[in-house]
């Protein structure tokens, strides 16, 4: 490939990437104002066109009160508060499409084009696949909270934002792979790397722990920090039978949970920070080390403001998309870590 063709790929990667951070930033809105059973069909094609006369918006809202969600939680809403819900979700689902066709036609164009060689046709067809994967997964969610109780199973709750994490991690790494002006990793590279693993895995519990709270609704309760109300460990934490069941359905084994993993996330990042500081690896690591400090100290303040003051809007959708981008960060740093024979396309700079 040219250096054109790979600045060309890595522009797409990139706007592949924030895509994805957009749309997790529309479906946390969407979540919190619940809004996500809105829409309750799936017309992944024709759907794209939203209630336009007063006739199809009251067609839309007769369809709701058909579901659980308006019968148990809405029951006397307005047509001005569910065409409310019904933006957010539309907006979701619209951006959902964009995202297929920032990847799609661009994609068509690169292998008419010829302008891909083997391997990165191969990784924008992973990220096809996953993109069609997410888009199904939405809508599997959706319909958990179609049937008996209006609520979306936090399961898969946790499977979608996950693959959310997956697709933007890929874009992030594919786009880093493709630069021209790669380094070697600076000493202590090794041991920075079993470093940034460790990160990896507290990280990736903390989002999927995230997605438990937010889908059993746990912020809700113990809004106080760093006790939950008096107890360091709450009563009910072991109350549901079989005992690994509280990890994932017990609300105040779920928050307990996403508190534990945040604050042994915290401690890791300044005990890699501190051996950061002693090394001296590369200004390149250095300068990623600190954006990583720097953003999880920023994320575990937001998390506990968000909890203590009972999950404002704001302030919940600020900590979702944070922890996208210490995500993206921690990404870069691996990467970086990484020794250049290990990176296609990279060159000693």
């Amino acid at each position: 490939m040219t250096p054109t063709d790979k600045r060309h790929l890595r522009i797409w990667y990139w706007s592949g990437a924030a895509i994805v951070f957009l749309i997790l930033i529309i479906g946390g809105i969407t979540r919190l104002t619940g809004s996500g059973l809105s829409m309750t069909d799936w017309k992944p094609i024709m759907g794209g066109i939203p209630p336009i006369t007063e006739a199809q918006w009251d067609d839309a809202f007769e369809q709701y009160k058909q579901f659980p969600e308006y019968q148990l939680n809405n029951r006397g809403m307005s047509l001005s508060e569910f065409q409310f819900i019904f933006f957010w979700e539309y907006l979701h689902r619209m951006a959902g499409r964009l995202i297929g066709l920032v990847f799609i036609i661009p994609f068509a164009w690169f292998l008419i084009r010829k302008k891909m060689d083997k391997r990165q046709i191969f990784r924008a067809s992973i990220l096809m696949v996953l993109g069609a994967g997410q888009a199904a997964m939405g809508w599997y969610m959706v319909q958990s909270g179609l049937v008996d109780v209006p609520m979306v199973s936090p399961f898969r709750l946790a499977a979608h934002l996950s693959l959310a994490f997956l697709i933007f991690g890929l874009c992030v790494w594919f786009a880093l792979d493709l630069q021209s002006n790669q380094k070697r990793p600076g000493d202590g590279a090794p041991e920075f790397r079993k470093w940034a693993i460790a990160i990896f895995g507290l990280l990736t519990l903390q989002i999927v722990w995230g997605a438990f709270v937010a889908g059993h609704h746990a912020g809700h309760i113990y809004n106080t920090f760093p006790m939950m109300n008096q107890y360091w460990l709450p009563p009910e934490l072991f109350v549901m039978e079989p005992v690994i069941s509280n990890f994932f359905q017990n609300m105040s084994t779920v928050q307990w949970m996403h508190r534990l993993l945040g604050t042994l996330l915290l401690l890791t990042v300044i005990g890699f920070w501190v051996r950061v500081l002693i090394i001296k690896p590369s200004q390149r690591v250095q300068k990623l080390a600190l954006a990583l400090f720097a953003l999880i100290l920023l994320q575990y303040a937001t998390g506990v403001f968000t909890l203590i003051w009972h999950v404002p809007l704001s302030l919940a959708v600020i900590h979702q998309a944070m922890a996208m981008v210490l995500f993206g960060v921690l990404v870069a740093l691996y990467h970086k870590l990484l020794p250049l024979g290990r990176r296609p396309y990279a060159t000693a700079g």
